[in-house]
């Protein structure tokens, strides 16, 4: 299984250059991004309900936006977390995903999870027509993977997801180190902004932290998964 996921690593990084060189592969390539958004303000979210915050909502939008309705607390700490737990989300959940690739069981365990979970969320999160649209697709994605008797497959498909959440820390790095970003619903402090509002030092430095911190989780998945 070791060598499997070596494997399966190479072929999804080729894919993934590929999309990006032939003709409308762009096209194949956009849910992709959307993927990496949808785990961004899910990251928001769950961390919001560990910090003993409220997740109140989720949206997103087709041009690669998306907004958490979070509250609940009031400890600048706990805010500068659930800011910061957008940022590293899909990082973490990268290195998550290589760790559980190395096993076909685990690989569909990971998807039966994320299928339930997303189903949830429709009902729990969810508020506007696109999300509701992605997520469900995407559930529906989980799923079937999940129930495939061939269980390389799970394991192929959780290290190309993998992958595309690792390549969407670096594609998307230069909103760590804006003050504002922009959404469907108009302009607001970005997360590296509202980290600097409650805490110390200026928002390039954090944006900077989570890069490392990114970088460093990514390392730490591969290594084991590689191992």
């Amino acid at each position: 299984m070791k060598t499997g996921v070596k494997w399966f690593l190479a072929l999804s990084t080729l894919i993934t250059f590929g999309l990006y060189v032939i003709p409308f592969g762009s096209f194949v390539a956009y849910p992709l991004l959307m993927l990496s958004t949808m785990v961004h303000e899910m990251g928001h979210g769950l961390t919001a309900l560990a910090v003993g915050g409220n997740f109140n909502s989720f949206q997103m939008w087709s041009n690669g936006s998306g907004v958490a309705q979070i509250g609940g607390y009031s400890n600048r700490f706990a805010s500068a977390l659930v800011s910061a737990g957008g940022l590293l989300g899909p990082a973490c959940a990268a290195a998550l995903g290589f760790v559980l690739s190395r096993k076909e069981a685990l690989a569909r365990l990971a998807f039966s999870v994320l299928g339930a979970f997303l189903i949830a969320s429709e009902f729990l999160w969810v508020r506007n027509s696109f999300g509701w649209i992605f997520v469900g697709c995407l559930a529906a994605i989980y799923l079937w993977l999940a129930q495939q008797r061939t269980g390389w497959l799970a394991q192929a498909a959780l290290v190309f997801f993998s992958l595309q959440l690792s390549l969407s820390v670096f594609s998307r790095a230069d909103y760590l180190f804006t003050p504002v970003a922009y959404t469907a619903e108009g302009v607001m402090p970005s997360d590296v902004a509202q980290i600097a509002n409650v805490l110390w030092l200026p928002y390039w430095f954090w944006g900077g932290a989570c890069a490392v911190f990114s970088g460093l989780v990514l390392l730490l998945g591969l290594r084991v998964a590689l191992k």
